[in-house]
């Protein structure tokens, strides 16, 4: 687990370099997918999840 979350860390840190930089290239977009598929695996998926829905729900009712 401790390798796991050392490793979100690092293509956490790279995602941000990279959309800090300016531009999104393909081997960037790869290290995001990549950091989506291990934060999914980690004990924060829940709330992750919770949290999307909740904002995606909020964003439903708004009206124009």
């Amino acid at each position: 687990m401790a390798v796991s979350i050392s490793v979100v860390l690092l293509l956490l840190i790279l995602a941000v370099v990279f959309m800090r930089s300016g531009g999104l290239r393909t081997g960037h977009a790869l290290v995001c997918v990549l950091l989506g598929f291990l934060l999914a695996s980690t004990s924060v998926a829940p709330t992750i999840s919770h949290g999307l829905s909740a904002t995606a729900q909020f964003v439903s009712g708004v009206k124009p």
